[in-house]
């Protein structure tokens, strides 16, 4: 269904429990098959809420399910603030906001792919902590990272490993490494104990979680972005900025434009959503490995000023960041996705993904706070 508002499209967003399919204006609903599904409730500014089934519930304090105002169906207004906040701002935008103890989800250009750089770390654990539900890992299980492992941009690690000669840590402890602090060689060698993208790719397809992509891992993703071919050198110093600063213009322009066109770890922002809402519902890992897994998210380092920022006294926020190169002022992926938490327990997945922007790194960050800021001041009504 197609409403428009001061010229531009504004859609709500239908979900089935195990995939969100958000909704702009050149992509139709595609309804999810549902036993009894519940018929749909009129929302804010002509919008279709489709309720999205029971949720699993977690042992937090909740409000009392349909009784609860908000349960059923986005509270008035939430949509429309979303929708101005992303009309206004410059270049490819994407978010969606799901309730995850209720049944509404709602997104702009919720279906689009846009890169999702250091979010897919994510992907990257889960498939780790699924393969330690499955007996194939252990967490106390030991990894060796040598001169050969390393990466580029973000990799605190490197300074170790040279250091050393080579460095060995748990796996737990490269879970940690690579979520909070977003560490690309602690991510890797992670990448490479599951078994390589491969492994990544096929637990997202058996999760069925949707339009989420995995790319090649960050040595040759990187790489590709900027238009060279992998060296293992590029992972010393600066070789690597070296390198892409001696291409000539036309070339970094090509491969960037390729890669915003069809990003090869490109996600959309409904499917991520609707990731996070299973990842707390407790429906992707075991419990004790989405307990820990969520825990290490609340403990993560990078981007204290997006999301998190946004959200009141009394609010808790887990999440991973994501943040791409950058090429004439334009950054290619600036996100932020995460599981914000109200005093009194409801839980939102909230996601922003910025595929091409010109705008300031404070303007990109005013956004994302003025999303967290409108779900937690519509909370409850």
């Amino acid at each position: 269904m197609k409403f428009r508002l001061s010229g531009k499209p504004l859609l709500a967003v239908s979900m089935s429990a195990a995939v969100l399919a958000g909704c702009v204006s050149s992509a139709a609903i595609v309804p999810q098959p549902r036993a009894q599904q519940p018929a749909a409730v009129r929302g804010p500014a002509g919008a279709v809420t489709v309720p999205i089934g029971q949720p699993v519930r977690s042992q937090m304090p909740r409000p009392a399910g349909p009784l609860d105002p908000g349960f059923r169906r986005a509270p008035a207004g939430l949509q429309d603030r979303i929708f101005e906040l992303w009309r206004a701002f410059p270049g490819k935008t994407g978010i969606a906001v799901q309730r995850i103890d209720g049944e509404w989800a709602l997104a702009q250009r919720g279906p689009d792919l846009f890169p999702q750089q250091s979010v897919s770390k994510l992907w990257v654990t889960l498939t780790v902590l699924d393969a330690v539900d499955q007996g194939r890992l252990r967490m106390d299980q030991r990894v060796r990272i040598g001169p050969e492992d390393l990466t580029l941009f973000h990799q605190p690690l490197a300074a170790r490993v040279r250091a050393e000669g080579s460095v060995t840590m748990s796996v737990r402890d490269l879970i940690e490494t690579a979520i909070t602090h977003s560490d690309n060689t602690a991510n890797d060698s992670l990448l490479r104990t599951v078994g390589g993208p491969a492994a990544v790719r096929a637990f997202i397809a058996k999760k069925d979680l949707g339009s989420i992509r995995f790319g090649p891992g960050e040595r040759l993703l990187q790489a590709g972005t900027a238009g060279l071919t992998w060296q293992q050198s590029y992972s010393v110093g600066r070789n690597f900025e070296t390198a892409r600063a001696a291409l000539p213009a036309a070339a970094r322009q090509t491969a960037m434009d390729n890669y915003l066109a069809n990003p090869v770890d490109g996600a959309s922002p409904a499917a991520i959503a609707s990731a996070l809402t299973r990842l707390a519902r407790g429906t992707l890992l075991s419990p004790e490995s989405t307990d820990y897994l969520q825990g290490v998210l609340s403990r993560t380092k990078s981007g204290p000023k997006r999301l998190k920022a946004g959200l009141p006294p009394g609010w808790q926020f887990m999440h991973k960041t994501g943040t791409g190169q950058n090429l004439g002022g334009m950054t290619a992926g600036y996100n932020d996705i995460g599981i914000a938490t109200a005093p009194d327990g409801t839980r939102y997945a909230i996601v922003v993904m910025m595929g091409s922007t010109t705008a300031g790194i404070p303007a990109r960050m005013a956004l994302m706070q003025s999303v967290s800021s409108a779900v937690a001041e519509y909370h409850g009504r």
